[in-house]
């Protein structure tokens, strides 16, 4: 009795173990944090402004949530890599929540991995830059991270449309992942109609959101986006959550998830250097 119950136990701990091995290489296979194997550029003496929510739950007392860990990650440890200067401005300023989800064993990126090993970037995130006190016409490159806390506040922000605006007219380079061009919503081009206004751009899709279960959120990316007239594009497979796809249309830089950070990054990149529009 006693040898068959330590059996039992041994083959439960063997299966706990799998388990844990297993499903982050599961996911990996499925296509999560592919490995960036495009051009990587080079901007010495740029600047980036990194953007995010400072909305830190589902509704009002739901689980908590905020910005995608590597949606932030991602984009910054490649424009530092590119050797440029970034900043991280939020919408309120301070505290930037991040969702619990983006640290979990399974799922947590290498980018995550510097992040948590890194008290500078800790600090940055901990103490962001209120946007009303920003001037984004200082920046090269204005990024709006995505995450699920972005769906309640990057779209609805006028103080957000209206430091977009300025910045685009000014000639730089926006973009973003996932949630974050909900960002683009309120901006206005040059001539005052609707940024996202017949061009091209991508985000989070209408589908994705769905197979993820989180629907109750005030904004979905794919419906605002076409609402305001932009030409949504995706990549469509069975199950598309980890789907990778990113957009160049002009100074407008935008990737489908959060695989798409670091191309996002290099594009935006290469753009503000004159090598894409």
């Amino acid at each position: 009795m006693k040898k068959a119950l330590v059996i039992i136990v041994i083959v439960l701990v063997l299966l706990a173990l799998a388990v844990w091995l297993g499903l982050p290489v599961g996911l990996k296979a499925m296509g999560l944090h592919p490995p960036y194997r495009g051009p990587k550029i080079q901007f010495p003496g740029g600047k980036a402004l990194i953007t995010t929510t400072s909305h830190d739950r589902l509704g009002e007392n739901g689980s908590k949530t905020g910005v995608f860990g590597s949606e932030m990650t991602a984009p910054y440890y490649e424009f530092r890599d590119g050797g440029m200067k970034v900043d991280l401005a939020s919408i309120k300023g301070g505290p930037i929540p991040i969702d619990p989800m983006s640290f979990k064993w399974f799922v947590q990126s290498e980018y995550d991995d510097r992040y948590l090993k890194d008290p500078e970037f800790q600090r940055k995130a901990a103490h962001s830059l209120r946007i009303d006190d920003v001037d984004f016409t200082n920046f090269d490159i204005i990024y709006l991270a995505g995450g699920w806390g972005a769906a309640y506040d990057l779209g609805t922000s006028e103080v957000l449309g209206r430091k977009i605006s300025q910045a685009f007219g000014a000639g730089k380079v926006i973009g973003g992942v996932c949630h974050g061009p909900l960002g683009l919503l309120l901006a206005k081009d040059e001539n005052g109609a609707p940024l996202v206004k017949g061009r091209s751009l991508t985000a989070v899709t209408d589908k994705q959101v769905q197979e993820l279960g989180i629907t109750m959120t005030p904004q979905h990316p794919e419906r605002e986006l076409r609402a305001a007239g932009a030409r949504f594009e995706s990549q469509r497979v069975f199950r598309d959550l980890f789907a990778n796809h990113s957009v160049v249309d002009g100074r407008l830089v935008t990737g489908q998830n959060q695989n798409a950070g670091a191309e996002v990054a290099h594009k935006m990149m290469m753009t503000a250097k004159g090598g894409l529009r």
